[in-house]
């Protein structure tokens, strides 16, 4: 105890790299022992929903130590607390003050966390431990239309699962998008044709950049009739690799298999003159030649020169070309001042998911509201994503009007 209060103990995330190449997270304590209740949850995520979920873990873990409590002890009325502590809405006070200095969690932040929880105990309850609680998580709701039509026989459903951890559901706001004329100016401002590659790639494919920086050249079809016989035009395959050296994941696992020296499946994704044109530009001119690991971005400077260029860098690519769009400023800036300068200029600080939401917003107007179009263009798992995201209706369209005017019998 100190100042009479409990001093939680340095539980971390620890990072594990299997023999196969899997990078998987777990939970250890103070003494680097695993614990053995949250490695076992972890091991049944799948990869990169694991290092999300560890994170949780080991603030909710931190926070049950905080609490005097433990998993076989916590209520449900003590996980709402938990989730309160991280941001949640709560009608009533929840105990001492916690993450003092940490910003709360967003809502889709506050989603994640209580799936994590409910999960984490639903599992421990098949393992005996605190069967109350898992039984208070076992609740149900009435489907939605949206339920009924994802699901396989939908109009029979009488229930779905449920988590009362969850908070409520909100209307989702319009993504940030990319300022008038950001690409131009990015592209003016970026340093080396892989910038340039960068920058179009994001704009043109509508790319993650974990999808981006985990592109192989090998998973590049840029020519007509390609060997693959998935796509007629120049296109790209966007697979998951666990392996990849730069630790870049792809979000959506589609199956992907390497037959007759050419990578079939995966993610198909279109590739736009422009972005040929730069792809070539970089081969060309700066990628090294003596480079075994295949991957299609890498690193042009310094002791790390050939090796696979990480999201973290590609990042900071994007807020120093931003930065470079407000002016002349000093050579080599910190962090903080490119960020501060970003802020200061006409486009402001760029995020790479900005790009995506532009490309899928272009799209969509482009094929006049056909969300599918937009679904297969950009590699949603879902039209109705799409509509929900991106599917805003302009008040200033001639056609908003004329339907307007036709329904008030004032149409000409």
């Amino acid at each position: 105890m100190v100042g009479g209060r409990l001093v939680v103990g340095e539980l971390r995330v620890q990072e594990i790299v299997r023999g196969d190449g899997r990078v998987c997270y777990t939970v250890v304590d103070t003494d680097c022992t695993f614990l053995a209740e949250a490695d076992g949850f972890l091991r049944t995520c799948a990869a990169g929903t694991d290092r999300m979920y560890a994170y949780v873990l080991v603030d909710h873990l931190r926070w049950l130590r905080f609490a005097g409590l433990d998993t076989g002890s916590v209520s449900l009325e003590d996980l709402r607390h938990c989730m309160a502590a991280l941001g949640a809405h709560y009608p009533g006070p929840f105990g001492l003050p916690w993450r003092e200095g940490k910003r709360p969690y967003g809502h889709s932040a506050l989603k994640a966390a209580a799936a994590c929880l409910k999960g984490f105990y639903l599992r421990l309850g098949t393992l005996g431990v605190n069967p109350s609680l898992a039984e208070a998580l076992r609740v149900t709701r009435l489907p939605t239309r949206a339920d009924r039509r994802r699901a396989m026989l939908g109009h029979v459903l009488h229930s779905m699962p449920a988590n009362p951890l969850a908070p409520a559901e909100q209307v989702r706001r319009h993504p940030k998008m990319l300022p008038e004329g950001a690409r131009e100016m990015l592209l003016g401002a970026a340093s080396c044709a892989r910038d340039r590659m960068v920058v179009t790639w994001l704009a043109d494919g509508g790319f993650r950049i974990g999808e981006l920086c985990g592109l192989r050249l090998v998973d590049l079809h840029l020519r007509e009739r390609a060997a693959c016989g998935q796509c007629r035009g120049p296109h790209v395959h966007i697979c998951h690799r666990e392996d990849n050296a730069n630790r870049a994941r792809v979000k959506t696992k589609t199956p992907w298999t390497w037959q007759d020296d050419a990578v079939r499946g995966g993610t198909v994704r279109r590739a736009s003159p422009a972005m040929i044109h730069t792809y070539f530009e970089y081969i060309t001119t700066q990628y090294p030649a003596q480079t075994a690991h295949g991957m299609l971005l890498v690193s042009l400077h310094g002791s790390s020169r050939g090796q696979p260029w990480t999201t973290a860098a590609a990042r900071g690519m994007l807020h120093r070309a931003a930065a470079c769009c407000a002016g002349p400023r000093h050579a080599a800036p910190g962090r903080g001042m490119l960020r501060r300068a970003a802020a200061r200029g006409q486009i402001g600080r760029v995020v790479p998911h900005a790009f995506r939401h532009s490309f899928a917003t272009a799209v969509l107007d482009a094929a006049r509201g056909n969300a599918v179009i937009a679904r297969e263009a950009g590699g949603w798992a879902s039209a109705a994503t799409v509509e929900q995201v991106y599917g805003h209706v302009d008040v200033h369209d001639p056609v908003f009007t004329a339907a307007l005017e036709q329904v008030w019998g004032t149409q000409p």
